[in-house]
């Protein structure tokens, strides 16, 4: 039975069991069951297939998946078992009879010869009586493509960093040059000095918001895969209001807006407290900026059984119908006159929604032109089940069962 792996250890009865009477993995007289036109076309997938017993013992694996070595060694001599992320997303699918995906990348075995891991796109699904398929999809070369590109964003906004700092300085130092004369103190009239000045606030001015997009193309490189998600801790809703609050404070006097809270106390989220204070600093200050002057931002928190929402409402200019689908694109700006005249860089909405995607959640927006927006950062009112990093010692062994 070519394609097909099936276990070497003790078989008695039909379908075979062993010593622990547990079944393993099918044997010839079970995968005879399987259409030959249907055993072949499983065989000549590209993708991998796995399905496992009520004990996650798998009883069918494909050809391709033994390839992505997605099995095992068994504890016992003999037999196999599926790589612990396989059984994890088996164990989540029984509890809550729920299909789930995942994509992550997987560490190749001493034997793969290959440095970069194998990046894998897994769906499981139940197939009734506690058997679970895993369908197991080959993602590697665009891992790798879009590891480059980040690779190349991050290399590039570090190295922009030097020299945004120095014409940072070097207008600062400019502006006092201009500010008096060298003789008495008195403010020079000349209409040199005073072009000079402009042109040294307008540097000024673009060098600070070239710092803030470098900035914000970092963050946005580290939350699309850069760096490894950190551990789901507990967040204090209350700190993180405290802390936006506090962030946004001058911006907010800047422009007479009142930003109030509203809603309930001592709620809890799991994730990066630092991710999720920037995620809603970022809704303020872009309610901030396309607000009117004396008007008012309201962030409201409220939980129900699955949720905790943090919506940020605004009296601002709206969005135009044709722009709500948009505006979460990076450098997306559907006012462009406004976004230069507030400094914005186009990638504050684009950090919002994957900080909420890292967090199992969702943003979205309900606005009308001229009638103000509402901004809603929805996110899982329990732990997350499958934040799904595999542990270091963890290895694929991709030459043991050939």
């Amino acid at each position: 039975m070519a394609g097909w792996f099936r276990s070497g250890g003790v078989a008695s009865g039909r379908g075979g069991v062993l010593g622990n009477r547990r079944p393993a993995i099918a044997n010839d007289e079970m995968a005879a069951g399987l259409p030959g036109l249907g055993r072949k076309s499983l065989d000549s997938l590209r993708v991998g297939v796995v399905v496992l017993d009520a004990h996650d013992v798998p009883v069918l694996v494909n050809p391709a998946a033994r390839a992505m070595g997605l099995l095992r060694v068994g504890a016992t001599p003999g037999t196999v078992a599926a790589h612990p992320i396989i059984r994890t997303l088996a164990g989540q699918v029984r509890r809550t009879g729920v299909r789930r995906e995942v994509e992550l990348d997987l560490p190749r075995g001493r034997e793969g010869g290959m440095s970069d891991p194998l990046g894998v796109h897994l769906r499981a699904m139940g197939l009734g009586s506690g058997y679970i398929a895993v369908e197991a999809a080959d993602v590697t070369e665009s891992h790798r493509v879009a590891r480059v590109r980040r690779d190349f964003v991050a290399n590039v906004s570090h190295e922009l960093k030097t020299p945004i700092g120095a014409l940072q300085l070097l207008a600062e130092a400019l502006l006092d040059a201009t500010e008096q004369s060298p003789g008495n103190g008195v403010l020079d009239p000349s209409e040199d000095v005073m072009a000079a000045r402009r042109f040294a606030v307008r540097i000024q001015h673009e060098s600070t918001r070239l710092g803030k997009l470098v900035n914000e193309l970092l963050e946005l490189t580290r939350l699309q895969g850069a760096e490894p998600l950190p551990a789901p801790d507990p967040v204090s809703l209350d700190w993180v209001t405290a802390e936006v609050l506090d962030r946004t404070r001058t911006a907010a006097s800047a422009r007479e807006v009142a930003v109030v809270v509203e809603g309930e106390r001592d709620l809890t989220v799991y994730g990066s407290d630092s991710q999720m204070a920037t995620a809603v600093s970022n809704l303020v200050e872009n309610a901030i900026a396309y607000s009117g002057e004396q008007t008012q931002v309201t962030v409201t928190v409220r939980s129900s059984a699955e949720h905790i929402e943090i919506s940020v409402a605004d009296q601002g200019i709206g969005i135009a119908p044709d722009d709500v689908d948009r505006i979460f694109e990076r450098f997306y700006r559907a006012d462009q006159a406004r976004s230069r005249q507030t400094g914005g860089t186009g990638l504050g909405l684009a950090i919002v929604k994957h900080i909420a995607t890292n967090h199992g959640g969702r943003v979205e927006v309900s606005s009308t032109l001229g009638g103000g927006s509402t901004f809603t950062l929805r996110l899982p009112a329990r732990p997350p089940d499958a934040f799904l990093p595999p542990a270091p010692s963890v290895e694929i062994e991709t030459g043991a069962f050939g």
